[in-house]
């Protein structure tokens, strides 16, 4: 259960104090809805009166403390977009590989259409 939440500005980490005293910090970039938000917005963090969610209210985003404990930090649909996201900035010889023969091939085919 948390009883503290904040920003630290200086790590540029959102930092959760539990009642176990484990610290537990993230980069905000890695949580759905924190990405792209400014410092100041990250200040003001509301701990749910039963200790288990985290409220955002300048970005009205929230976490589950629970689900950020298994490294959950977002909705399955969005967690599967960022492992996808970073699938496709992979790189290999053998992506290259397949992607000029592909190429060579006419690129990748159109879909088909149903009228």
């Amino acid at each position: 259960m948390a009883t503290e939440a904040h920003f630290d500005a200086l790590r540029g980490r959102v930092v959760i104090v539990l009642s176990s005293g484990l610290e537990v910090s993230f980069e905000p970039r890695l949580a759905e809805g924190l990405g792209q938000a400014a410092p100041q917005a990250l200040s003001e963090i509301e701990i749910s009166p039963s200790g288990l969610g985290l409220h955002f209210p300048q970005l009205d985003a929230d976490l589950y403390l629970p689900a950020l404990l298994e490294g959950m930090l977002g909705s399955r649909r969005w967690m599967s977009a960022e492992a996808g996201r970073a699938g496709g900035r992979q790189t290999s010889e053998a992506k290259a590989a397949a992607a000029r023969a592909n190429g060579r091939l006419g690129g990748r085919p159109r879909k088909a259409t149903t009228t």
